[in-house]
């Protein structure tokens, strides 16, 4: 999507904000104990609250209203029975459609204590999505987003997920710019337009480079090789002035 106008604009803020204030409200009532199912009920409520509806369900027949991924999931889990445990790794994304404008934000969390290296690669996991944010100006190169993110994680000793791309978001869940790499690509040619709108979010590792399907489901996507990885999501507009996040809690 291009943003052309305010009515745009403020369409894709409203939005931008539900899913942002559900993952707050998700994160801060997660405790050990809680299913998945029972976190996303929570995130269901608060969309359907404010008029929303869950983007991965409208879209793509999700079987959940948000994707709730824990420890060696790094992607689209599917909420159900699984049981969060202290010290796990949570990814909550939220996607959701209001008045035909999209929002998509994610976030992990540690639950209760975790060891020196999963909170270093948290702190960490978000400064890879800022840093990416930072390079965003109308006329620069896409590229600049995986470039800056790729250096911070190899000075880090980190790997990146290399096939869990950004992506266009506005007026449908997954649209024009696709597949933004937030890893370096020397193949990516593109600008930056002004108005555009797309997803910043890479996931971060301890070790993983791709992210392959399970055997139990046509949904959930594990690391490989495995190991501990955290995502952060912010959805931006591009602008002369920089970027404008779209998904911000109030």
């Amino acid at each position: 999507m291009v943003v052309s106008n305010n009515e745009d604009l403020e369409g894709l803020r409203e939005i931008g904000g539900i899913c942002a204030r559900a993952i707050k409200l998700m994160s801060e009532a997660m405790t050990p104990g809680m299913t998945t199912g029972e976190l996303d009920e929570i995130g269901r409520k608060y969309l359907t609250e404010n008029g929303a509806q869950s983007a991965p369900e409208v879209c793509y027949e999700f079987p959940g209203a948000t994707c709730i991924s824990v420890n060696e999931e790094v992607a689209h889990g599917i909420p159900g029975d699984r049981v969060i445990a202290e010290g796990d790794l949570v990814n909550i994304d939220v996607s959701a459609i209001k008045n035909g404008f999209y929002g998509d934000t994610g976030a992990s969390f540690a639950v209760g204590t975790v060891n020196t290296k999963t909170e270093r690669l948290l702190r960490d996991g978000k400064r890879a999505m800022w840093l990416g944010i930072q390079q965003v100006k109308t006329g620069a190169r896409l590229a600049s987003i995986g470039e800056a993110i790729g250096k911070f994680a190899q000075k880090n000793r980190y790997t990146l997920i290399q096939n869990l791309a950004s992506h266009g978001v506005g007026r449908s869940l997954h649209e024009e710019p696709r597949e933004i790499a937030t890893w370096p690509d020397k193949h990516e040619k593109r600008l930056m337009q002004e108005g555009q709108v797309f997803t910043i979010e890479p996931f971060l590792s301890l070790g993983a480079l791709f992210a392959e399907d399970g055997e139990n489901d046509n949904w959930t996507l594990f690391g490989e090789p495995p190991a501990p990885t955290v995502q952060f999501e912010h959805t931006v507009v591009v602008t002369r002035n920089g970027p404008v996040v779209l998904t911000l809690a109030d």
